[in-house]
This record gives structure tokens, C-alpha cells and sequence, in this order.
């Protein structure tokens, strides 16, 4: 089918001109977008569009689905992963990160961010079916043990990055986890082990981290103490915790903030005027998950910034799909529109991870995947996603 239209095709920009026909290759690559009608085109109901990306995903964290309640917070969700999230035999694991896998291909996502912890994931990477950036995160508050755990998240790295393929791109980057649970020392150290890669990072999921650097109150304290993490040494900044993690790592570095629930104005201008190139993602069901709560989305419109959209992990969502998370948004944020929405699970997941040269948007030469949608604009009833290529 060399040929494709539909009655509204978003090329991950905009919605094309009525009448509009994609010309595509037998393997996927983009050939030319026409705004002339074609007499053999085939022809789809409902949208046609970019594959989505995920900006953000624990695949490795898969088997925990449905193990932790939700609304619980932030604090009380963290002490239960690190309790529970060894409870399993590695062929458990194995089998719920691939069904994780699939669920993403099926509900036509072509690329994500996946944050890892170990080398677990090396397994469904193997696969070629979706482009990946692995954030591998490092995690240590303690200033003494930085080396330690800085050295731990190299060996992982390494392992990454001898993984090659010939058709989709795997990248890898070693991250802070969170401002609660990464030192000063870890954050330098992590500042200065790649300049070219993007660093991916928790922030502001919950409203005791803000509590937690600008006065040393509230729950963080008793994470860390249930962490078996002496936390005497560390002194509020007085700030909130972006800006002030951010004075221990350099501009050069593209930026993904994460979650964002209780992000402000002040800390969304810090962020813009300290470095280069931003992107701030989404996870509206797992916030919902977790906290019963969004992001102040109309803010961050605001403020011009750069949104894109993640899953987060099935410890924390019902699924893994892109088209639910842009949902939900539209169900909070009924006045924003279905072609601004797409935009941000497509092209601005794809610059946000560096991949804009291959995916999200239908330009000739792109593979982006293509994707139906229908029921964008059904009312009481969720839209559904199809992928076509």
C-alpha cells in the first residue's frame, strides 16, 4: 500500500490539507506527502499520524503491575518499590518486561525513554522493534558513597552500550534518579560523565521534595531514615529542589523534566533561563496513580515551554500507551486541542530524545511508523489507536 489518506492526517506538526496522501515504502520510509488526491490511495477511517513516543518508561519494573495501591503519594509508593520489587523470579520479570514491550509496539509507540536500574532490559532492546534511549539512573544520597554509586551506574552503562543495532537507534545516558535520592557530589559526577547526552530526571512528583530542600521538613526525611540514609549532613537550600539541583550541573546538556506535578512558574523561567534546550514530560495517569494529580499544564503553555509525554511504569498506570495519557489530559483540559496534543506525543517525544531525524513527524525520508486514531472526538468514549506500518 504505497499510498495512504485519511479523512484528517496529523504529520506530528499539524493537521495536513484535507485530501492529503502520504506515499510510503514497502520498509516504512517516507517518500513524499502529497495535497493532491491519489486514485489507488488507501483509505482509513478516522486519523492517520506519526507513531507516538514515549518519553518516559520502567519497563524493567513491569512485574509490579497492580502491586502497589494508588493514591497513595509519592513516599509511601517509593518505600513499597525497593520492598517489593525483588519478590519475583527472574522468568516473572522476563515475561512481564516483554509483555510490556508488546503492549507499547501494539498501542503504536516506535520509541521510548526507558529508565533502568540494571541490564535488564538489554533483552527487549535486542529485539528491534522500538527505538531506545536508556536512561541508566544513578542513585545515592549519601555525599561519602557518590564514587561508589557513580561506579555502579558505569558498569551498567557499559553493558548498554555494547548493544548495536542495524535498524533502530539504542542510545544510553547515565541520570540522576531524583533530587531526594542523588547527592550534590553524584550530581557533578553525572554532570561530567558525558557532555552529549541528555539527562532525564524525577522532578517534582511530589510537593514534600520542595519541602524537603527549602526548609528540611516534611516526608522525605522519613524516606531517607526508612532507606537506612543519615541525611544530617545535608542543609536546606532555601529553594525550590530544581533550583537548586541545578546549580550542580552545567547547561550544555538537553534536559528532560519528569512529572512536574508541583512545578511553578518561578521554576519552569529558572529552568529556561539557566540552559539551553528543555523539555518537560508528562505523565498524567501515573500522576493520577500516584498522587491524584496533574500538572499545572495550562502554566507550563504559558511559559512557551516544550511538552512531551510519558507512560511512567505499570508499578504506577494501568497500561503503557501514549493515546490514554493525551486523554486523560484532554479530559482535565477539555479546551485544548487534539492537533496541539498530538504534537506532543509525536514530534516533541522525538526531539526530546534526540531521534527527530528518524521519527515524529511524516516527512519523506522519516520512518516514523504510521498510526490510525478513532474516536478522537467521540463523546463518553475512549479513542483508539491502530498501527498501520
Amino acid at each position: 500500500m504505497p499510498f495512504l489518506t485519511a479523512k484528517q492526517i496529523h504529520d506530528g506538526n499539524c493537521w495536513l490539507p484535507e485530501g492529503s496522501v502520504i506515499e510510503v515504502s514497502d520498509d516504512g520510509v517516507i517518500i513524499s506527502v502529497l495535497d493532491t488526491p491519489v486514485m489507488d490511495a488507501v483509505f482509513y477511517e478516522g486519523v492517520l499520524a506519526p507513531g507516538f513516543v514515549n518519553a518516559h518508561c520502567h519497563l524493567e519494573l513491569s512485574h509490579m503491575k497492580g502491586l502497589v495501591p494508588t493514591h497513595t503519594g509519592l513516599i509511601p509508593f517509593l518505600k513499597n518499590i525497593p520492598q517489593h520489587r525483588n519478590d519475583y523470579i527472574d522468568d516473572q520479570k522476563r515475561m512481564a518486561r516483554n509483555s510490556g514491550h508488546d503492549e507499547l509496539v501494539r498501542n503504536g509507540i516506535v520509541a521510548v525513554g526507558d529508565i533502568a536500574n540494571t541490564n535488564d532490559t538489554m533483552d527487549v532492546r535486542s529485539l528491534d522493534k522500538l527505538h531506545f534511549y536508556t536512561f541508566v539512573e544513578s542513585i545515592g544520597f549519601t555525599e561519602a558513597n557518590a564514587e561508589r554509586s557513580f561506579g555502579y551506574a558505569v558498569q551498567t552503562y557499559n553493558t548498554f552500550a555494547t548493544q548495536q543495532s542495524a535498524n533502530k537507534v539504542l542510545k544510553q545516558a547515565i541520570v540522576p534518579h531524583a533530587p531526594y535520592s542523588v547527592s550534590s557530589s553524584l550530581f557533578r559526577l553525572i554532570d561530567m560523565h558525558r557532555e552529549d547526552v541528555i539527562i532525564s530526571i524525577h522532578n517534582q512528583e511530589s510537593e514534600e521534595e520542595n519541602k524537603y530542600y527549602t526548609s528540611k521538613e516534611g516526608e522525605v526525611t522519613g524516606l531517607l531514615l526508612a532507606l537506612g540514609i543519615d541525611d544530617s549532613f545535608f542543609y536546606p537550600t532555601g529553594r525550590s529542589s530544581i533550583q537548586s539541583y541545578l546549580d550542580w550541573m552545567s547547561q550544555h546538556h538537553p534536559f528532560i523534566f519528569v512529572h512536574n506535578t508541583y512545578t511553578k512558574h518561578l521554576d519552569v523561567q529558572y529552568a529556561h533561563s539557566r540552559l539551553n534546550e528543555v523539555y518537560w514530560c508528562l505523565c498524567p495517569n501515573a500522576n493520577m496513580y500516584i498522587e491524584n494529580k496533574l500538572p499545572d499544564i495550562n502554566m507550563f503553555i504559558s511559559e512557551e515551554a516544550n511538552i512531551c509525554i510519558g507512560t511512567d511504569s505499570l508499578a504506577s498506570n494501568h497500561q503503557l500507551c501514549i493515546l490514554s495519557e493525551l486523554y486523560t489530559i484532554k479530559e482535565h483540559y477539555p479546551a485544548l486541542s487534539w492537533e496541539l496534543l498530538l504534537s506532543w506525543g509525536t514530534r516533541n517525544g522525538a526531539q526530546a530524545l534526540q531521534m527527530q531525524h528518524t521519527i515524529g513527524t511524516i516527512e519523506p525520508g522519516k520512518t516514523p511508523g504510521i498510526i490510525q486514531l478513532t474516536g478522537l472526538d467521540t463523546a463518553n468514549a475512549k479513542p483508539l489507536v491502530k498501527r498501520i506500518i
